[in-house]
């Protein structure tokens, strides 16, 4: 709710800009202030000591010792003493008897006075100190007078006024103040600088803003069915949710560059393209995944790549199904539509007395591998391979492609796992349906042989089409890659999708020769444990 007259809060960037400016300054001034008081009291010792050296100079003059000794007031030793105080550019140099009876001032009418501070030099030692006498605060340095002998009948002690230091501080600082000042200046468009960058890095939005935008995130990505796998710009993986990590088999590792963080090619590809897409086709080893890819912009600003994963796997298990069942539909069709041009030959032929033809064309009907007899003389016992083929046969047929079963075939049992079966045989045979349509040796013919060995189903599907080009070998098993022309269909999911079923079930699905003199492709396949033993003959 928003108070009538109340301010609005200052901006996170402002925020931080003033807090970087007054940080500066604390800094600086603290800074500025150390330096002031560290050269003023290096100053005062300068001064002190330059006191010292002028007081040692006059304490050795030894016509001053002489006239102080002899308390001699005739004005010598005030002679000596300005003499040196000007050479020397101090404040005063006042010499004293033992006694702290001034010789020397530059104030005259103060000459036989007592000196004003404690004359601790009297007690032979050097003294260097900071008072305040009868000329104001000075640095001061005091020397005892000695005689020849040894005995102290005096003291001179010169100062140097503080106003001096003062200026001398002031000249010395004036720099650093000017410098102080650049530093400051630098900052504060430093700290403008890098609040502007930080309000182009959070896109505008304020901590707030931020915060809440974090929750919806986790919210969100966490609480949808969808996976959801995301970029930056420079292409690493910046996010992957717990329905993305599950689809793909686990979670890439926050930061990995996209090429080396794992991922089926299908997506590697997708987020290589950086391309916009929809409703494309990823397999992985277990899965059949609906991938949506999305750039994501802000203005002009590319902020990196968004992919959404949905799982078709129980979908496409359904249409697998569903092409089973209508493949035995069309079978039992293609069947009828066989039998009763059969019946209606038979029919003929016994009409017109032709008993012997009948007979043959009888025996030729019964050594049919796809006849409908599930006797023991079958081939094929197995019901789906049986309504496949019968379906693939007509099709092929169709499309002017012979379809034919090698002699050595035999399936004595039922599939164990029937659709994956079905689909990885359908596939192929497809293919090479295609490829004999399409190649140059007439007839056209596929051939496929199914044996059954200890529970192992062997499948060999040969073609008599052009083969496989030889740049093609490589990829041929790849997501989305494929020799068909480009027309409108899908093309690149059957061999990948036959690919990934056969290893589901520890199988095997190579391509054992491209192309031959007499033949194209030929494409073997082995799957352990399809076969239900038990009902082996």
């Amino acid at each position: 709710m928003s108070w009538p007259g109340r301010r609005p809060p200052l901006r996170f960037a402002t925020q931080a800009l003033l807090v970087q400016v007054a940080v500066l300054l604390l800094i600086l001034g603290c800074g500025f202030a150390l330096v002031a008081y560290l050269l003023h009291a290096e100053l005062e010792t300068q001064y002190e000591e330059r006191a010292l050296a002028v007081a040692r100079s006059v304490a050795a003059d030894a016509d001053i010792v002489r006239a102080v000794a002899a308390h001699d007031r005739s004005g010598s030793v005030q002679r000596h003493a300005e003499a040196a105080r000007r050479r020397a550019g101090v404040l005063f140099v006042v010499v004293a008897d033992d006694h702290g009876i001034r010789y020397s001032h530059p104030d005259a009418d103060r000459l036989g006075q007592r000196v004003s501070t404690d004359p601790e030099a009297l007690g032979g030692h050097e003294i260097v100190t900071f008072e305040t006498g009868t000329l104001g605060p000075s640095a001061r340095g005091k020397v005892p007078l000695l005689t020849a002998t040894g005995r102290v009948v005096g003291q001179v002690s010169v100062g140097i006024a503080a106003g001096e230091v003062s200026h001398r501080i002031g000249d010395l600082m004036r720099p650093a103040a000017g410098f102080t000042g650049l530093a400051v200046a630098l900052g504060v468009v430093a700290a403008a600088g890098l609040a502007r960058r930080l309000k182009r890095q959070t896109l505008g939005l304020e901590p707030t803003d931020l915060a809440d935008l974090l929750r919806e995130r986790e919210a969100v990505l966490h609480g949808i069915d969808e996976g959801v796998l995301a970029v930056d710009p420079a292409g690493r993986v910046t996010i992957c949710n717990d329905a993305a990590a599950r689809l793909i088999g686990g979670r890439p590792v926050l930061g990995t560059p996209a090429a080396d963080a794992g991922l089926p090619t299908g997506l590697r590809t997708l987020l290589s393209e950086r391309a916009k897409a929809r409703g494309v086709l990823v397999a992985t080893e277990d899965r059949m995944l609906v991938v949506t890819a999305a750039p994501v912009r802000r203005g002009d600003r590319d902020l990196g790549h968004v992919l959404t994963l949905r799982d078709r796997t129980d979908l496409d298990a359904m249409a697998r199904e569903l092409d089973v069942v209508r493949a035995l539909s069309d079978a039992l069709r293609a069947q009828a539509h066989e039998y009763t041009n059969r019946l209606h030959t038979l029919s003929g032929l016994l009409s017109l007395g032709h008993r012997d033809e009948a007979i043959a064309y009888l025996r030729e009907l019964a050594d049919d591998p796809l006849a409908t007899e599930y006797g023991d003389g079958g081939r094929l016992r197995d019901p789906y391979i049986r309504g496949l083929l019968a379906a693939k046969t007509a099709v092929a047929s169709e499309r002017g492609v012979d379809l034919r079963l090698s002699a050595d075939s035999f399936v004595p049992a039922q599939l164990n796992a029937p659709l994956d079966v079905v689909t990885i045989l359908g596939n192929l045979v497809d293919n090479a349906t295609a490829a004999a349509q399409a190649g140059s040796r007439r007839p056209a013919w596929v051939e496929v042989s199914l044996v059954a060995e200890a529970g192992v189903l062997h499948m060999v599907v040969v073609d008599s089409g052009d083969g496989v080009p030889a740049e093609a070998v490589d990829r041929l098993f790849d997501q989305d890659f494929t020799t068909a022309a480009d027309d409108a269909r899908p093309h690149g999911v059957g061999l990948a999708l036959a690919r990934r079923l056969t290893l589901r079930h520890c199988g095997e699905l190579t391509l054992t020769r491209a192309s031959g003199a007499d033949c194209g492709a030929v494409f073997v396949t082995r799957l352990p444990d399809a076969i239900s033993r038990g009902d082996e003959a």
